[in-house]
């Protein structure tokens, strides 16, 4: 088949199809799409699986922000007990932070912990 003849063919085909919405014989066999309900109900399943998971991750993210604050705290407070060993004396945060043994940002997260959690007693001062 000429290249001219092929062309005509396929245009022939395209002008069915899009006007009587029915499946195109091809040389291999007919086209079969998705109608738009189909891809609607899809759309409408993925959108009621996000909706059953996003809440999950969100507790979960939470549950893991208070493990980490909770960990950081004994970060602190072990760094707090190796100094009160080296220097034999009680530290402070500041103590703690001008030693170089906790961070910035260590000491932010301390004080959150304990702002969220007032029933527990910190083992450091500022």
């Amino acid at each position: 088949m000429d290249y001219r003849r092929r062309r005509k063919m396929i245009k022939k085909m395209i002008k069915i199809c899009v006007h009587n919405k029915k499946p195109v014989k091809l040389e291999r066999g007919t086209v079969r799409a998705f109608t738009l309900i189909e891809m609607l109900i899809v759309l409408a399943i993925i959108s009621i699986l996000i909706l059953l998971f996003v809440p999950n991750l969100i507790k979960e993210k939470a549950q893991v922000q208070k493990t980490g604050e909770a960990a950081v705290v004994k970060v602190v407070e072990s760094q707090a007990q190796l100094y009160e060993l080296d220097h034999d004396d009680i530290p402070t945060l500041t103590t703690l932070m001008s030693a170089k043994l906790i961070s910035e940002k260590q000491k932010e997260s301390y004080d959150d912990y304990y702002a969220q959690n007032k029933d527990e007693k910190r083992a450091l001062d500022d």
